[in-house]
């Protein structure tokens, strides 16, 4: 008895929505009530736990759709045959909108049963014909219909009322549609095609690229009916109408240079976790990024960069304190800072050392009663300092470079204790290899070139330009360091090339940083648990240095 009700109830339904009339909706929308004398309407405040009988979500449903199909000068009905009578309305004019929707029907309205993600609704489908920009386009939809205590019906509104998979935020558009992210070709600097199982580092950067584009994609889109997102970006494809020539999306990436960054990562040295990035020092362009372990420590590490933040803290003293590499600095395996102890990680010392020396040696003590009597011994140092240098001259902060990457903390400090360690790579001080090979770029270039990993996107400048002499200055100390100091195991005896060496203390033990650059390219590497950075990042930096001559 009931199923035969359901039947004809549905066929009714159907001829009722096909015929397109509005006089039908005008006898079903009878359940919505209308004057003083109407019995009581659906009540949203009032839910029934249990869902409507079939052939009431099926009636509810077909007023519902019938409005929608007598278009915008409806829409209004059919927001009053749902549960939230103003957001229909606006989401149906915007579905017509976006649509260029010229007509719509419905058919093969039928209640499916109650709702398996809310058993108080009662599951309606039906079958939508709507003619948009472009073309006709056919799909299924769903919709679920509740009753309030008084049995009064209401169909519960939801993006997926419009089409199955739509989300809050998103909306449709007839036009241009986005290709298949799978069909998106991503190249190198070379045209040389770049793949995850060639390249496991950049699964996550390439799956990135093809869905985004970072806007600057060649080839052409189809057309269609497009899901955009809040932004209005096109996030798939819901129709195609036509399929658009093949996208190509170049990246800065150097295949030949990515290739050895894989090995590099993978280095004995290199224990279980290690990130690394190789940007050219003369454009900005990140020409490798990889990473082993479970996440990627190139771009997304955030963690303190140990000596290899002297970098900063020796332009801090040149630029705001005039100081040079044969400024006084006394190493000593101590130094006490304000009722704290800070050392040398291997007790180093010599007495009568200038800056350059401490830097080579990397000399904690050094740098750090540098930089706390930099304004004279009876004047509070520049809790600000570093962060200053690192923000203005060294342009690190928030970037874009085509895809996601970790912001760095480089803060003013909170007082002097804080300063003592932010100078030496430890505090507040969390970075990426990503930031320090841009730190190492600047350095080498002579100026802040925002990284960039697809060409033609912006480069937010620097807020000053790096002093000439101060990076004279620098890639005189760090050319030294790499042939006479820490660095000099694993670049001894290569010409050109400048490097800094880092060791981490962080919770558990130590992490390795290395940075160096040659004639074309700045690199850095972190290894997570490394002891020394000499003896586990600078192993998987010098394999880059090594693969670019």
């Amino acid at each position: 008895m009931n199923k035969g009700a359901k039947i004809a109830v549905a066929v009714v339904a159907t001829a009722m929505v096909a015929g397109g009339g509005y006089a039908a909706f005008n006898i079903g929308s009878a359940v919505l009530g209308g004057g003083p004398s109407a019995p009581p309407t659906f009540n949203a405040t009032a839910l029934s736990p249990t869902p409507p009988s079939a052939t009431a979500a099926q009636q509810q449903a077909t007023t519902f759709l019938q409005a929608w199909q007598a278009g915008p000068t409806h829409y209004a009905d059919a927001g009053k045959a749902s549960d939230s009578p103003l957001t229909t309305q606006a989401a149906l004019q915007k579905y017509h909108d976006g649509l260029g929707l010229t007509g719509i029907t419905f058919s093969g309205i039928t209640a499916t049963g109650a709702s398996t993600e809310d058993t108080a609704a009662e599951l309606v489908s039906y079958n939508a014909t709507a003619q948009v920009k472009g073309g006709t386009w056919t799909y299924k939809g769903s919709l679920t219909v509740v009753q309030s205590t008084n049995g009064k019906t209401a169909v519960r509104w939801a993006p997926t009322v419009l089409y199955p998979t739509l989300q809050d935020g998103q909306s449709l558009q007839a036009g241009p549609v986005p290709a298949d992210a799978t069909s998106v070709q991503v190249v190198d600097d070379k045209g040389r095609p770049l793949t995850a199982a060639q390249f496991p580092s950049l699964a996550d950067i390439l799956s990135q690229l093809r869905t985004k584009g970072a806007g600057q994609s060649t080839g052409s889109s189809g057309t269609g009916v497009a899901v955009l997102d809040s932004s209005g970006m096109a996030v798939s494809a819901a129709k195609v109408f036509t399929t658009g020539t093949p996208t190509t999306l170049k990246t800065t990436l150097d295949a030949t240079l990515q290739a050895a960054a894989e090995k590099a990562v993978h280095d004995p040295h290199a224990l279980s976790a290690s990130g690394v990035v190789a940007i050219d020092h003369h454009t900005g362009q990140i020409r490798a990024i990889a990473f082993n372990g479970p996440t990627d420590l190139a771009v997304n590490g955030y963690s303190p960069p140990g000596s290899t933040m002297k970098m900063i803290t020796a332009a801090t003293l040149m630029d705001q304190a005039g100081l040079g590499p044969s400024s006084p600095a006394n190493c000593t395996p101590t130094v006490q800072v304000y009722g704290q102890l800070f050392h040398n990680v291997d007790g180093e010392q010599a007495s009568g050392s200038d800056m350059q020396g401490a830097f080579a040696m990397s000399c904690n003590t050094a740098f750090i009663r540098l930089l706390d009597n930099a304004w004279g011994t009876q004047t509070q140092p520049h809790l600000d300092s570093l962060s200053q240098e690192a923000a203005n001259v060294f342009g690190i902060g928030s970037w874009h470079i085509g895809v996601a990457t970790q912001d760095p903390t480089i803060p003013a400090a909170a007082d002097r204790n804080h300063l003592a360690a932010d100078a030496i790579g430890q505090g507040d001080v969390l970075v990426s290899p990503l930031v320090m090979a841009s730190v190492g770029a600047t350095i080498a270039h002579g100026g802040f070139l925002q990284p960039i990993l697809v060409p033609g996107l912006p480069q937010q400048p620097a807020a000053q330009s790096i002093n000439p002499q101060t990076a004279r200055n620098l890639r005189q100390m760090m050319v030294y360091t790499a042939q006479n100091g820490t660095a000099a195991p694993r670049t001894g005896g290569m010409s050109g090339v400048g490097a800094k060496t880092g060791t981490a203390e962080v919770a558990g033990g130590t992490n390795g940083w290395f940075v160096a650059f040659d004639d074309n390219i700045s690199v850095a590497a972190e290894v997570a648990g490394g002891a020394r950075g000499v003896d586990s990042a600078g192993y998987v930096v010098a394999d880059l240095l090594k693969a670019d001559h």
